[in-house]
């Protein structure tokens, strides 16, 4: 039996799924690879196709099955359309030639002509490195990219550090400045900030190519190109570079879920058909988001999407993916409507099995490259097993997203008042995730920033924000919003799972939403930025949750909270919204009331051993008024059970220590030698015994 049945009894009538879920995986794997064939080296359609640079001149390559004819033109031949034809070899691959190191040039812009279905159109290489847009006419063409040419990479040792703390983060809105910004002063500026804050992990949006700047990268046009939109193939490196050098992990947005219908930009009916790639007909569409839907059941999309995953480690040395719109692949009607609340709807004839066996075929070749690797997996369905390893009948991932615990948050601010807070429900929605299955907790990411919706800090302190954030000005409403923004990502960061992730500028809560430049907007700027002058000008109150987050990320690291999978709960006074539970040798203790403070509170704990009080959010270093004194609170004991008596005032949150009793060393015994000079002295000699005379 699988593991996933034994951690979820509950799927024992769906073992049959779960048995059909391995079988087409090692099914699918052995037709790919053959019986003893290895992922690593099927997935290399980026170093066959696509255009390279050989010892006498260059070859470009495309597998295009139901075209008539393809042709290169660009800037080698003056843009003649007819004038380099490719030759069609076996099973729809075309090749063309070049002779000469001078023919093709790093930078030089072609384009590739199809002839299908009695006429020629114009599209970019599907293994295109690099692609820009004309300014002046706004259409898109390819770059050659030398191949040749190396990057210094300086990562070799790099290995990053356990316990996922992630920074997601996107390149282009990075700097304070209204442009887009790009890859060097992301590494320059914004990668600082990132190390000074204490997150070890940054995952990066919008990296693979896309046409329309204000789709936040998940309308894919070109998936081996890293974004122009921010500068050159090795501007990205140089960012990757420096990252690892600064210890952090770098991960990859990437969007295998879908890509953009664009014939002239994308990949869509390259080779004359939707079917290339996509499925044909209404399958092929979807529905909400006007994009075109992969055929996982195809084995040359799958050889296209797993190279382009080996490509992202190889070339430009990500250090893992966290996958989009997971949901949308699992499920026929993409999980649009669907109220995953009973198991059957996981496995029906809705599920999409060709999209879980690429996923488990994904995640085995992610961690056959870089057994370190780290897999993330966006999925609102809560499929069992996302998180699982395959062996264990799962799909692969090391952490799935908690996403539901955003929309907890907003349902209690909008929809409550804080005198109805529910603190037990709440700590069950931390608790509430897939046993075995490492989770990402987060308050808010990048959905809740965007123009029509609300960050956390909005919705707790709204217009007031514009007026009252000066540390001198004193609102009631900027008090109530910093002390609970403080506290429910404390509750997150420290109850919601086993990782955590943060949207860059939330953790001081930017006060500003993100709406990209367009039409409607007049094309500004102005929302798509980040403005850390509110955070490092020293006068505004900005300062006091950046501080307040860089510190407790700083000590969940120290402390290693992660290693313990769940909290332990040691005490919840509903009536008093008081909260306390322990994590790994830290006591995190929450007073949510809107009023009351709570003196002589007692804290079951395990054994005598006393605790130190660490952090405070009411620290006046934090714009609170120190309340909670900085001390040793000692155990006590009653009836036979040990507690720590604790202080806590309304709308508090504290982090306390154990304080575990160092071991004294035994004392030698009188005529023990002290020091041991040799390794000869300290080892016995053995001793011949003699052996028994034979009679």
């Amino acid at each position: 039996m699988y593991r996933v049945l034994e951690l979820n009894p509950q799927l024992q009538p769906f073992a049959g799924d779960i048995d059909l879920r391995m079988h087409l995986y090692h099914e699918t794997k052995k037709r790919l690879v053959g019986e003893n064939g290895s992922l690593k080296e099927f997935a290399n359609a980026h170093d066959y196709f696509g255009i390279h640079r050989t010892e006498t001149g260059w070859v470009y390559r495309e597998w295009a099955p139901s075209a008539y004819q393809l042709y290169l033109t660009g800037e080698f031949n003056q843009w003649h359309w007819l004038d380099h034809p490719m030759t069609r070899l076996e099973n729809g691959i075309w090749e063309l030639v070049l002779e000469g190191v001078d023919t093709l040039w790093d930078g030089c812009k072609v384009k590739t002509i199809v002839d299908a279905n009695m006429t020629r159109t114009e599209h970019l290489p599907l293994y295109a490195r690099r692609v820009v847009q004309d300014k002046e006419t706004v259409a898109w063409c390819a770059e050659v990219v030398d191949d040749w040419k190396t990057f210094d990479w300086t990562d070799a040792e790099f290995k990053g550090e356990n316990g996922l703390l992630i920074y997601e983060a996107h390149v282009g809105m990075a700097q304070e400045e209204g442009k887009v910004g790009s890859y060097r002063e992301f590494a320059d500026y914004t990668l600082p900030h990132v190390k000074k804050a204490g997150y070890n992990t940054i995952q990066l949006m919008a990296i693979m190519e896309h046409p329309y700047y204000g789709s936040f990268g998940y309308q894919v046009s070109n998936f081996y190109a890293a974004s122009s939109w921010f500068g050159k193939p090795e501007d990205l490196k140089y960012l990757v570079n420096k990252a690892h050098e600064m210890g952090i992990r770098v991960l990859l947005d990437v969007v295998h879920s879908h890509a953009v219908k664009n014939t002239a930009e994308g990949i869509n009916m390259f080779d004359g058909t939707t079917w290339q790639f996509f499925h044909d007909g209404p399958k092929g569409d979807h529905p909400a988001w006007g994009t075109k839907c992969f055929n996982y059941g195809k084995d040359e999309v799958i050889h296209f999407l797993l190279s382009n995953l080996k490509f992202w480690m190889t070339e430009y040395h990500f250090d893992g993916f966290r996958f989009d719109g997971v949901t949308s692949m699992l499920y026929h009607d993409h999980g649009l409507g669907t109220d995953f609340n009973s198991n059957d709807k996981y496995f029906s004839l809705n599920t999409d099995t060709e999209a879980i066996t690429y996923l488990q075929l994904a995640t085995e070749l992610i961690h056959e490259i870089n057994p370190d690797a780290v897999t993330v997996a966006e999925d609102m369905s809560g499929m069992p097993g996302m998180a699982l390893p395959i062996e264990d009948g799962g799909i692969g991932f090391d952490y799935r997203l908690a996403m539901g615990l955003p929309d907890m948050w907003i349902k209690t601010v909008k929809e409550k008042r804080d005198e109805d807070w529910e603190i037990g429900k709440m700590w069950g929605d931390m608790c509430l995730r897939r046993p075995g299955e490492n989770t990402v907790a987060y308050v808010e990411s990048h959905d809740q920033a965007l123009v029509g919706d609300k960050t956390m800090i909005f919705r707790l302190a709204d217009a007031a924000m514009y007026t009252d954030m000066e540390k001198t000005t004193h609102n009631p409403v900027i008090d109530r919003a910093i002390s609970l923004h403080k506290m429910i990502r404390l509750f997150t960061m420290a109850g919601g799972g086993e990782a955590y992730l943060n949207f860059m500028g939330n953790e001081f809560g930017h006060p500003e939403w993100i709406d990209f430049p367009r039409e409607g907007n007049g094309w500004s700027f102005h929302y798509c930025r980040r403005q850390w002058s509110l955070l490092n000008n020293g006068f505004l109150k900005y300062q006091w949750l950046g501080e307040f987050d860089r510190d407790v990320i700083h000590l969940i690291k120290e402390n290693k909270m992660f290693d313990q999978r769940m909290g332990d709960l040691r005490l919840l006074k509903e009536p008093e919204k008081v909260i306390v539970f322990n994590r790994n040798g830290l006591m995190f203790a929450f007073n949510f009331h809107t009023s009351q403070s709570l003196t002589n509170v007692l804290v079951p704990v395990h054994n005598g051993n006393d605790y130190e009080l660490v952090l405070s959010s009411e620290d006046h270093v934090y714009g609170g008024h120190a309340l909670v004194h900085h001390m040793t609170y000692h155990a006590k004991q009653f009836d036979g059970q040990w507690f720590v008596e604790l202080y806590l005032p309304a709308r508090t949150a504290v982090i306390l220590k154990e304080i575990v009793p160092v071991q004294e060393k035994p004392k030698r015994k009188p005529g023990r030698p002290k020091k041991v000079k040799s390794e000869e002295a300290a080892t016995p000699k053995k001793v011949a015994k003699p052996r028994k005379k034979e009679n």
